[in-house]
């Protein structure tokens, strides 16, 4: 019953959903990935550049150490001792430190992407609500991140005694070798302890990553009725486009209609079509300023002759015109010869009935090409 309500959430999201989560900084994002990035990044560069930064320590080291009388009795030697040291312990650091920062930039990459929301940093007061906060502690998404840092602990806490009790007697040995060499070796051991307990959170990244992305598209999967009125939103509600196009055309047909006491003659078949045509001299061939089929055919016939415009029935040549003609159109060229004989008709008429004369006799059979006729292509596929 909620599916057929549209209550149920089982539409996924749609561009439009996912553009406005965006914007209010909402995007799908995995910590574990982005810390696990993070740590690696880190113990890479302390276990490929361990030695280069023991060395640079141990320089930096002696260099303290060891200092001229001088500096004893004139603190702005011994405040630019100070300094010397803290930038060769930056320079030292630097590569490792800028993998990290390459690793934390980086890693929203790979889910979500790079985002800044101002709607994201703005406040706020219903996160202050008390029942809202509970609400959120005691939710499906609590409680799987709870698992997870238990998960977490356990598997990092594993790890870390196993290398840890492999690498013991290495460490209790680290007391008998040189200083030269034991300070290499310890930070190439700490580098390869850190790597190994790091590794166990790629297990964990390699989990969440995919669960994210799919909680995200959960989250923001839609109802029918919201899916509904969405379109409604973007495209306009079809009631009222109905409405809209009902007044366009109505709109169409009046000033058509108000065209038809301007036209020279209205082509009919007799009762089914009514093609109102315009001739303008030095503009082109005649235009259709009016048609229509049916009751519209039978307005235009009761409008022409409430204003005493010629009325000719010449039903091969209002069926062509209805058909392959639209309003504002000037006439195919194929029936330029028809249309002429009904126009000097009508002028004709016109000068006869302003002056005098012999009455012009009305034409019949006027001739169409068969192609233009719709009757006798239905004749021709008809058994």
């Amino acid at each position: 019953m909620a599916d057929e309500s549209g209550l149920e959430r089982t539409e996924e999201a749609s561009p439009q959903r996912l553009e406005k989560a965006r914007e209010e900084g909402d995007v799908a994002r995995s910590r574990e990935l982005s810390t696990c990035l993070v740590l690696l990044a880190a113990g890479g560069g302390l276990y490929g550049l361990g030695g280069v930064l023991n060395r640079s320590l141990e320089k930096t080291m002696v260099d303290g150490l060891s200092f001229e009388r001088g500096m004893a009795y004139d603190p702005a030697l011994l405040g630019s001792k100070i300094l010397s040291m803290l930038i060769d312990v930056t320079i030292a650091f630097s590569p490792i430190a800028l993998l990290f920062l390459i690793a934390a930039i980086g890693s929203p990459l790979l889910i979500g992407g790079w985002l800044f929301s101002m709607k994201a940093i703005q406040p706020k007061f219903e996160r202050l609500n008390p029942i809202t906060g509970i609400g959120n502690i005691i939710s499906a998404r609590a409680g799987v991140e709870l698992i997870k840092a238990i998960l977490k602990t356990i598997l990092v806490g594993a790890i870390a005694w196993v290398v840890v009790n492999r690498q013991k007697e290495t460490i209790f040995g680290l007391v008998l070798e040189s200083f030269d060499r034991g300070p290499s070796h310890l930070a190439n051991m700490l580098g390869f302890s850190f790597l190994a307990i790091v590794a166990g959170l790629v297990v964990i990244a390699a989990i969440d990553a995919p669960y994210q992305m799919w909680a995200y598209a959960e989250k923001l999967k839609m109802t029918r009725q919201e899916v509904i009125q969405e379109s409604k939103e973007a495209n306009g509600n079809p009631q009222i486009k109905a409405k809209i196009r009902a007044q366009q055309r109505e709109m169409a047909r009046r000033r058509m209609m108000a065209e038809i006491p301007k036209a020279d003659v209205i082509v009919t078949n007799p009762t089914h079509f009514a093609v109102a045509l315009k001739y303008t001299e030095g503009n082109g061939a005649p235009r259709v300023v009016a048609k229509g089929a049916d009751a519209l055919a039978a307005k235009i016939r009761e409008l022409a002759s409430e204003h005493k415009v010629p009325i000719l029935e010449a039903p091969p040549l209002a069926r062509a015109l209805y058909a392959h003609t639209e309003l504002g159109d000037q006439i195919p060229e194929t029936l330029y010869a028809a249309v002429a004989e009904i126009l000097a008709y009508v002028f004709q008429l016109r000068s006869y009935l302003k002056h005098g004369g012999t009455r012009p006799t009305e034409p019949k059979d006027i001739d169409v090409p068969k192609e233009l006729d719709p009757n006798n292509k239905l004749n021709e596929v008809a058994p």
